[in-house]
């Protein structure tokens, strides 16, 4: 994708990260059971007492940037969790979020899809090596684009080479609220662009992979792709808030705060309410904070995968850029370079109304931190150093947690 300021009117709600004129994080846009118990729960507003903790301080700063509210949840290796919510999670009412309230993770969901086709290699229908259209004959073809050669592989690591749809698709994100539209009709508006370079030649974000992808899940199984999410990792691990919306759905089913988006910066509206078929298996999914911790110890611990799959997950190609250093991604995986020193993998997601940053750290620890609206809701999106430093925040304050000891 060529570089954009990102601005509330043109800039798409895509299902994963954007892309702004310094390459703000990457397109512009990670097994524990999952009944933990949480040792700690804490809810307040800004100027609650009793002295706020370590945590809580640090996810203040978010909430004194302008992000109208924040939930974080911090998971222990042994399963112990901490949860807190800071902030408003209805500007209207004051009330604050719902402690562990459901978020819609955006591109987290392309960690599930990776799964998924991770799982379908292990039983041998699928294999990470085969061109694509082995399994979608015919379907992934245009200018410059030849499924033929572009492997599976490449659809999950972004390096297919294939051109982004949603930045057509959801470019008004108030109008594309209760707009419903078809995979394969996504896939066309990708398709009738050319490929923005030779498959397996670079990296570059495209949720158009992941479209893909969820085509492929659903010609290979002969089912549903929400179904396969439900039957291969909501109900493995026992979660009770994720899931993948039916067509048509618009509205949470659980507990949640507000999610806010603008047409212009700090005029917030609500956007809870959204049907998200523009993301489908690039980013549909809802969940909470601690499941989505769950989903990644799982996953990162081989509890969803084998070992030689996560390996391969984790197989990773240099992704970075100035606001995310020694970023790489691998399948449906991504990789950062923490401060205190190791790795961390995780993914990360962005859609009209909340901003999620997560991963698990070297020694198990999963951290998820949202916040309810993107960055350039609250500030002004043509002033790039502030545009930066609002999304530089809700990483340093991830980056801080997982290293705090």
């Amino acid at each position: 994708m060529t570089d954009q300021t990102p601005s509330p009117a043109s800039t798409p709600p895509t299902a994963g990260r954007r892309r702004g004129r310094r390459t703000i994080a990457a397109v512009a846009v990670l097994g524990l059971a999952a009944g933990a118990v949480a040792i700690g729960a804490w809810s307040r507003t800004a100027d609650a007492d009793p002295a706020p903790s370590a945590l809580e301080n640090r996810l203040q700063t978010l909430v004194d940037a302008g992000y109208p509210g924040v939930l974080a949840s911090v998971t222990a290796p042994d399963g112990t969790r901490t949860d807190v919510t800071l902030g408003e999670g209805d500007i209207t009412t004051g009330d604050s979020p719902p402690m562990d309230g459901e978020i819609r993770i955006a591109s987290n969901t392309k960690m599930f899809t990776a799964t998924i086709v991770m799982q379908l290699v292990e039983e041998g229908t699928v294999s990470l090596d085969e061109p694509v259209d082995t399994y979608l004959p015919g379907l992934i073809t245009g200018d410059g684009i030849d499924g033929t050669v572009i492997t599976v592989r490449q659809l999950l690591q972004h390096t297919s080479g294939l051109p982004e749809y949603a930045d057509q698709i959801a470019a008004d994100a108030f109008g594309a609220q209760e707009t419903y539209i078809s995979p394969r009709d996504m896939l066309d508006v990708a398709l009738d662009r050319p490929a923005v370079f030779a498959s397996g030649s670079t990296w570059e974000y495209s949720n158009t992979n992941y479209l893909a992808l969820g085509l492929l899940i659903e010609r290979v199984t002969e089912r549903a792709l929400p179904h396969q999410v439900d039957e291969r990792i909501v109900e493995p691990l026992g979660l009770e808030h994720t899931y993948f919306p039916q067509p048509g759905e618009t509205e949470l089913r659980g507990e949640h705060p507000q999610g806010y988006h603008a047409d212009v910066p700090g005029e917030l509206r609500p956007i809870t309410d959204m049907d998200t078929s523009f993301a489908w298996a690039a980013g549909a999914i809802v969940s909470t904070p601690s499941e989505l911790n769950t989903v990644m110890q799982a996953i990162l611990g081989s509890d969803l995968v084998s070992a030689e799959s996560l390996a391969a997950m984790q197989d990773a190609v240099p992704a970075g850029n100035e606001l995310a250093e020694g970023t790489a991604y691998g399948l449906g995986l991504e990789s950062h370079p923490l401060s205190c020193g190791g790795i961390a993998w995780g993914h990360g997601g962005d859609i009209p109304g909340t901003q999620t940053r997560n991963a698990v750290g070297p020694d198990g620890t999963a951290v998820t931190i949202a916040v309810t609206s993107l960055p350039w809701a609250v500030v002004d999106p043509a002033d790039d150093e502030k545009l930066t430093e609002q999304y530089r925040i809700v990483i340093d304050a991830l980056d801080e947690t997982l290293c705090e000891k």
